[in-house]
């Protein structure tokens, strides 16, 4: 056998030489296997970033579904067998009010409202007793001290560990329930007894109720498709329905009584009031019109008004309605600067008809007297009877030129003897009457109306004393009167010219004592007569023309004041109130000087008050609401003067910015007096709050008023108990600055 090769002879042999190297795989060189080592840590580092970038993702992933979870919009609650909660996202927490730890294991039976409380018990097992299929209902649950409307999506499940569970999606519905309430509300309010109208922003009528065909005697499918124009009455003219559609157009609403027309032709009275819906742009989309046919109330009212204004016997004006259309006819004349008349007209001898052949033919007399009087004035004068055989008649606008006016009311007078010196057939009885008639003029509010009605009453037993049958003037009082205005005009001028005319201060404080203003009273004291009150030269004022510049300088001297107040901390809250006259506001250029004053003063427009008396504010409505609105947008603060003493129209009132209504002080004077005017002071403080309007007392002057004026809600007061007015410097030191 041949010898095995030894150890040595088996290893492989080392060859220093080149050439002599043993076959196999080629050797690399250094620098490829650097290469190599370079190209596989590359590949590392790719596969590391795409790991990274996987884990980015994933995480972004999470995150995603997390905040998809946690703020979803409906919450996600999971319940065991028993109730509990056992897991819930951020929305469900916060739908409940609560944190999510204190809502972890407790029972949802807690956060179920009391009158929902057995039927979910009812329910829970009824979702968990099908697996796998969905049950939804609503409950009413609890938010706080509050309550809200849920829909719960109920989903049975068994869980990873083979635990039964309850899923639920929580979705709050409470203003779904809510918009149901209401349309269901609104479908009921829809068939009530008032009618409703809708229409498009075209007019064209969309829907009416069943009311609404009720009161028109048209069917819903003959008023649909068409424009209230079918209604038409023919009763307004086209100035007032483009007054009522701009006041639509500016405001957003209108109301007021107008006349209609029904199917069958009968015209009637309604109260209208016209409501324009708008869309989220603000773009007009509908008109709603509620109509309330007013046919019973105004047949009531005229009769009652009848009986309360007129004659029965001649149905001519009694007393009270001439008061009433004298107080009016003196505004008037202020406005207009014309003189009117007064005639006081008695039949002479009437008691010798009434005692010779009855009073049927007295009766007779007074009725035809009364049909010639008409005749011989003119349309818008009044002809009143006063009782007994005694008329008064009442002349409007007879002239500026007092001359021309008594020469007007002269002729009249004379047209009316004529007439009545005319034969009366009485039945069958011709009979003579003679009138005597005393006549007075006035203007302004320079006389009271009883001053003015006894100077005519004593004019006409002037005319008795000169043989009857004639007419008499009270010349004499009258032509002194002029005089004197005169005088007192010039002296007027020459106190604005000469700053003779002094501001002072009236006080005006809350019920825990803190001044919060005061009213600026214009006050002249004249170099021999002394001081004249305001209700003297006002008047005259406002007659003269000398109201605007007097009220401007008054407005020049409250701003500067403020100006100053406003660098001292006690008094830069303060706010003035300034009395505004009719002429004043109207004046063409009002916005425009209050505009001047605020920028030149350079005060918050909020600390200046306008105070208005009614009779301005109502005597041109339109012109009043335009103005006020203008203001308002500045801050200029607004308080009704002597709210009560006139003829407010409250729905005027709510239209108008006014921030503050002031108790007459004729009402406050008389609490506990009088208890009409107590009930009085009750009804202004409850409406002004009603209307979110501030409300203050004036002419408070003992602690009971104050103290019955706060138990009834007025917190503000103004009056000698608080402090009388005074001047500047007075006012000043109270207020120690």
């Amino acid at each position: 056998m041949p010898n095995k090769p030894t150890e040595m002879e088996q290893r492989p042999k080392l060859h220093t030489e080149t050439g002599d190297r043993p076959a196999g795989p080629p050797s690399h060189s250094v620098e490829e296997l650097l290469n190599e080592l370079r190209a596989h840590q590359i590949e590392l580092e790719m596969q590391n970033e795409e790991l990274q970038r996987i884990r980015a993702a994933l995480e972004t992933a999470h995150n995603r579904y997390l905040d998809l979870y946690e703020f979803a919009p409906v919450g996600y609650l999971t319940l065991a067998p028993d109730g509990r909660i056992v897991e819930l996202n951020l929305t469900a927490a916060r739908l409940f009010g609560l944190e999510r730890n204190n809502l972890l294991n407790c029972q949802l039976a807690t956060l179920v409202a009391h009158q929902d409380s057995d039927r979910w018990h009812l329910l829970l097992k009824s979702a968990l007793r099908h697996e796998g299929e969905l049950k939804n209902f609503e409950l009413l649950l609890k938010r706080g001290d509050s309550h809200f409307h849920a829909h719960l999506d109920c989903l049975p499940v068994m869980t990873e560990d083979k635990t039964p569970a309850l899923r639920i999606t929580l979705t709050d519905i409470s203003k779904n329930v809510y918009a149901e309430e209401q349309l269901r509300l609104a479908a009921v309010a829809f068939e009530a007894q008032e009618g409703i109208m809708i229409t498009d922003a075209d007019k064209v009528i969309l829907q009416v109720n069943r009311a609404f065909t009720d009161i028109t005697g048209y069917r819903a499918d003959e008023l649909i498709g068409r424009t209230p124009h079918i209604l038409n009455s023919g009763r307004h003219n086209e100035t007032f329905y483009a007054e009522m559609w701009n006041c639509i157009n500016r405001t957003g609403s209108w109301q007021g009584e107008i006349w209609d027309r029904r199917k069958n032709g009968e015209i009637y009275p309604k109260w209208l009031t016209i409501n324009a819906v708008k869309n989220s742009e603000g773009v007009i989309t509908h008109y709603v019109g509620l109509h309330t046919d007013i046919s019973e109330r105004k047949a009531s009212e005229e009769e009652i008004k009848q009986l309360a204004y007129y004659d029965p016997l001649t149905s001519l004006p009694n007393r009270r309605l001439l008061l009433d259309r004298l107080q009016q006819a003196l505004a008037a004349s202020s406005r207009s600067e014309k003189y009117g008349a007064l005639l006081f007209i008695d039949l002479d001898n009437f008691k010798s008809l009434n005692d010779n052949l009855g009073h049927d033919m007295g009766d007779i007399l007074l009725q035809q007297v009364a049909k010639r009087l008409i005749a011989c004035v003119r349309e818008g004068d009044t002809v009143s009877r006063q009782g007994g055989d005694e008329f008064i008649i009442m002349l409007e606008d007879l002239s500026e030129n007092t001359e021309e006016a008594t020469a007007k009311a002269k002729t009249i007078g004379e047209k009316i003897l004529i007439s009545l010196n005319q034969s009366f057939q009485l039945s069958n009885h011709e009979y003579k009457s003679t009138p005597s008639i005393g006549i007075t003029l006035y203007i302004d509010h320079q006389h009271t109306i009883n001053t003015l009605l006894k100077r005519a009453d004593t004019a006409m037993y002037g005319a008795k004393a000169a043989g009857r049958n004639t007419l008499r003037f009270f010349d004499q009082d009258m032509q002194e009167t002029v005089t004197a205005r005169a005088s007192l005009e010039a002296d007027l001028r020459f106190a604005l010219e000469k700053n003779q005319l002094k501001l002072y201060f009236q006080r005006q404080a809350r019920h825990d004592g803190l001044t919060i203003g005061a009213e600026v009273l214009l006050r002249w004291e004249h170099p021999e007569r002394g001081f004249i009150s305001p209700l003297e030269f006002i008047p005259l004022a406002e007659e003269s023309g000398l109201i605007e510049s007097i009220g401007r300088w008054v407005l020049e001297a409250a701003c500067a004041k403020l100006k100053l107040w406003q660098d001292h901390a006690h008094t830069r809250h303060l706010q003035l109130a300034v009395n505004i006259s009719a002429r004043q506001f109207h004046h063409i250029g009002f916005i425009e000087q209050i505009c001047t004053l605020l920028d030149k003063a350079a005060i918050d427009a909020n600390r200046l008050k306008l105070e208005f008396t009614e009779s301005l504010v109502f005597d041109n409505i339109y012109d009043t609401l335009t103005k006020m609105q203008r203001l308002k947008e500045l801050g200029v603060g607004f308080s009704l003067d002597d709210f009560g003493s006139g003829y407010s129209s409250l729905t005027y009132l709510t239209q108008l910015p006014f921030d503050q209504l002031k108790i007459d002080q004729s009402f406050v004077r008389n609490i506990g007096i009088k208890p009409a005017d107590t009930v009085v002071v009750q009804t202004i403080i409850g409406m002004a709050n009603n209307l979110g309007m501030d409300i203050i007392a004036e002419g408070v002057e003992t602690e009971q008023q104050r103290a019955f004026l706060k138990r009834h809600g007025c917190h503000a007061y103004q009056g000698n108990l608080l402090g009388k007015a005074m001047p500047l410097e007075e006012f000043e030191r109270f207020l120690e600055i």
